[in-house]
């Protein structure tokens, strides 16, 4: 058997690497959401990005989800019904 050069060693840790974050994903992953935001909505976000300091719309939008689901049934249903 040769011995590899540093070139392919590094080909394959990265194809190693490559297939643990395909698991990881895998694991973890229920669904990948798509959605169209209008203007307005897409300027809400931006404030509710800026006043948290928050830099990626997908942890903003996993935080608001997160955080509305652990409201009581009913502050959650009034805080849904609102336009």
């Amino acid at each position: 058997m040769k011995a590899m050069t540093p070139a392919e060693r590094q080909r394959e840790k990265r194809a190693r690497d490559k297939l643990k974050e395909e698991e990881r994903q895998a694991r973890l992953l229920a669904y990948r959401l798509q959605v169209d935001i209008y203007h307005a909505t897409a300027e809400l976000l931006s404030e509710i990005m800026a006043t948290c300091e928050l830099e990626e719309r997908q942890d903003a939008i996993t935080r608001l989800i997160h955080n509305a689901s652990r409201l009581p049934g009913d502050q959650l249903r009034d805080f849904m019904r609102q336009p």
